[in-house]
């Protein structure tokens, strides 16, 4: 099957790692889930590559790829937040970012004119800010490394990025839905 590649495979193996590093977590593994946090990373970084260099981008790998990586993120912070390692208030902002986006562009379809999500330039901060931080307090509770004012940033820097993503894909899913995108696309 063409479309079952070997990225898409490292994918769905990457997939498989949520439900066991979420599993990690709330059984006090720390150490073993940030190992397979740094091998989900870097499986990523394999799959990107092999699909690029060898032409092996399918479809599903657009959607798969993407979805693994929120999938994984999300996992961790509810794992973080339950457990007290990360405030609440941060998991119940990037929770609901990804539940309010995939409600937008659900709707947008019902209403027969369907967006295009394209990541912009906020999102694609705010996830590295999601990352980073997702390492630095698993790395953190698993050795003891003592970076409780690196969190205490990472997690302010995150809130705000959460919050300004947001933002920006609802002004730029209200722009689509009123009409009033820019001749060249977003704006």
């Amino acid at each position: 099957m063409e479309r079952l590649n070997l990225p898409n495979l490292i994918t769905l193996l990457r997939v498989i790692l949520v439900p066991v590093v979420f599993w990690l977590l709330i059984t006090d593994q720390t150490q073993l889930a940030f190992v397979l946090f740094i091998v989900a990373g870097i499986s990523d970084a394999v799959d990107g590559y092999l699909a690029k260099t060898f032409g092996w981008q399918t479809e599903l790998g657009a959607y798969l790829d993407p979805l693994a990586d929120k999938l994984l993120i999300v996992s961790i912070f509810l794992a973080l937040g339950v457990d007290g390692k990360l405030p609440l208030w941060l998991v119940v902002a990037v929770v609901s970012r990804d539940i309010l986006i995939v409600i937008a562009v659900i709707l947008s379809w019902l209403l027969s004119n369907p967006v295009r999500i394209r990541p912009l330039i906020v999102s694609k901060a705010n996830t590295v800010a999601q990352i980073i931080l997702a390492g630095t307090v698993l790395a953190d509770e698993g050795f003891g490394l003592g970076l409780g004012w690196a969190r205490f940033v990472l997690v302010w820097l995150t809130g705000a990025l959460t919050v300004a993503s947001l933002a920006a894909y609802l002004h730029s899913w209200l722009l689509h839905m009123s009409g009033y995108e820019s001749p060249g696309g977003r704006s």
